[in-house]
């Protein structure tokens, strides 16, 4: 798959449709595929339909999760699942005559500015959530005011931490095992902690709490400090956000709260799309 500037694969420009400024965003995962309608290609469009399927049932989505709805005009979409999870999925958009296309991290792109040492190898999930936290911290922006730096957390099978500048360039992040990757490790390791998943609490009394608090506050740490961390680099306060399966749980352990927003992808595919098509 070819990049061009902007970060997308190069594919042709979208055919007429029935719904000229319809928009599907769509987020493939590890084990799932999220994916959303909107009434334009923009931030802030109206959100008409979403849904999500795991990837052993991508062949179900043409005929019972997308056949009633409009046909969409324009399409982008964020995969880190793979190339044959990637085409398995395109195969399902032909009911639409709508070209695919898929997010492609570049050195520049939305206004966001790309401090990999290889920014073609930064996760495309990552780079589309700094989009989406881009988004978030424009339409915060007050008259007169300056952007907000940014740190955003995607909890996941791994866990990335990254930060973005108030002037939309990504610093660089942290990778860490997620909650399951941590337990499996110590399982392996260690014959007497094949135990139930615990709960987290200040002061664990039993070896399944402990196990869950350890890798939660392993997780939170890291997340702590690296806004710290940003904080003492910008002098500014950063706006704290997390995506992803567990978010809800980790958000609440930190101090301060990061904002959980599950939408995060998808506010960072519409501003890219949007960025694309004035291209």
């Amino acid at each position: 798959m070819r990049g061009w500037p902007g970060g997308y694969d190069r594919a042709a420009p979208p055919r007429p449709t029935a719904c000229p400024m319809t928009f599907l965003a769509i987020d493939i995962g590890n084990t799932r595929l999220k994916w959303a309608l909107y009434a334009a290609p923009h931030p802030g469009a109206v959100l008409l339909q979403q849904g999500a399927v795991f990837l052993e049932a991508l062949d179900e989505l043409a005929e019972r999760h997308w056949k009633g709805l409009p046909e969409p005009a324009s399409m982008l979409g964020c995969c880190v699942a793979g190339d044959a999870v990637r085409h398995g999925v395109e195969a399902q958009l032909e009911l639409w005559d709508v070209e695919p296309h898929w997010v492609v991290p570049a050195e520049q792109a939305a206004g966001i500015t790309n401090g990999y040492d290889h920014p073609g190898r930064l996760g495309a999930d990552r780079w589309v959530a700094l989009a989406g936290a881009r988004a978030r911290v424009l339409a915060q922006v007050s008259p007169g005011g300056r952007p907000r730096p940014a740190v955003v957390v995607m909890v996941g099978t791994c866990v990335t931490v990254d930060a973005l500048d108030g002037d939309g360039r990504f610093l660089g992040g942290l990778i860490l095992p997620g909650f399951g990757l941590m337990q499996k490790a110590l399982e392996l390791g260690t014959a007497s902690l094949k135990v139930p998943t615990g709960e987290v609490v200040d002061f664990p009394t039993n070896t399944s709490d402990a196990l869950m608090s350890g890798g939660t506050n392993a997780i939170v740490g890291a997340l702590e400090r690296q806004a710290q961390r940003l904080r003492r680099r910008t002098g500014e306060e950063p706006l704290l956000l997390m995506t992803g399966g567990a978010a809800v749980k980790l958000a609440s352990a930190t101090e301060p709260p990061f904002e959980t927003v599950d939408t995060l992808i998808f506010e960072g595919l519409l501003l890219l799309q949007s960025h694309r098509l004035a291209l």
